[in-house]
C-alpha cells in the first residue's frame, strides 16, 4: 500500500468508526516510522502536530512496552487501557517498522471502551487493521 492510500484508509476508519459510536473515538493518529530506530513523523491528523515530536517520549509511555519489544505483523494492534490525555490510546502495525498511533486526548481508553457503542465502533478498526495485514504500508 502506498502512503496516500494508507491515509484516506485511516481517515474513512476514523469517520466510520466516530459514525458508529456518536462522537470522536480518536482526534489524533499519526502514522512513524522506526525504519532508523527513531520515530519519524510520516503523515499527522489532529490539533497538536507542531507538539507532537516534542511530547512523543511521554505520550508513548503506556504503549511503550509493548510497542517496539514483541515481533508484530502488520496487522497486529494493541490498546493501553489507561492513557489519559496526551498519552496515547493504541497502535496499529501498518507495515515493517510502521507504525499507526491512535489517540483521543480528551479520553482514555477506559472512558472509550465503557460506552457499549464501543463494540460497533471496532468494527471499521479490524477492518483496517485486515487492509494493513493484506496489504501493508511501504515507504
Amino acid at each position: 500500500m502506498h502512503l496516500d492510500q494508507a491515509t484516506e484508509a485511516v481517515k474513512l476508519c476514523a469517520e466510520k468508526m466516530n459514525s458508529m459510536y456518536g462522537r470522536t473515538v480518536f482526534n489524533e493518529w499519526v502514522l512513524l516510522s522506526f525504519a532508523d530506530g527513531s520515530a519519524k513523523m510520516v503523515a499527522y491528523s489532529g490539533p497538536r502536530k507542531e507538539h507532537f515530536q516534542s511530547n512523543f517520549a511521554s505520550d508513548v509511555e503506556e504503549l511503550r512496552p509493548r510497542l517496539l519489544s514483541h515481533r508484530f505483523g502488520p496487522g497486529d494492534f494493541e490498546f493501553a487501557r489507561y492513557g489519559n490525555g496526551t498519552g496515547f490510546e493504541a497502535f496499529m502495525v501498518v507495515g515493517a517498522r510502521l507504525y499507526l498511533i491512535w489517540n483521543n486526548i480528551g479520553n482514555s481508553m477506559e472512558d472509550i471502551s465503557s460506552d457499549p457503542r464501543w463494540l460497533q465502533a471496532q468494527v471499521p478498526f479490524l477492518a483496517l487493521t485486515e487492509s494493513f495485514r493484506k496489504n501493508p504500508l511501504v515507504v
